[in-house]
């Protein structure tokens, strides 16, 4: 039997789905389109932050 593999239907609104995080080395590391879906930069130094420039709080300028 294997485990439910949650969908994005599954998911309540806000709650982030698989599309939008991966786990590596034990660490929760957010996608692009998970930061682009906040539309704003957190400013946490995230590794696929789409925001130009990146890693300082309050961005909302995306990449080119």
């Amino acid at each position: 039997m294997t485990a439910h593999e949650p969908q994005p239907s599954d998911a309540p609104q806000g709650v982030s789905t698989p599309a939008d995080h991966y786990v590596e080395n034990g660490l929760l590391v957010y996608t692009a389109a998970f930061h682009l879906e906040r539309g704003h930069c957190c400013g946490s130094g995230c590794r696929h932050c789409p925001y130009e420039p990146p890693h300082v709080a309050g961005t909302t300028e995306v990449r080119a």
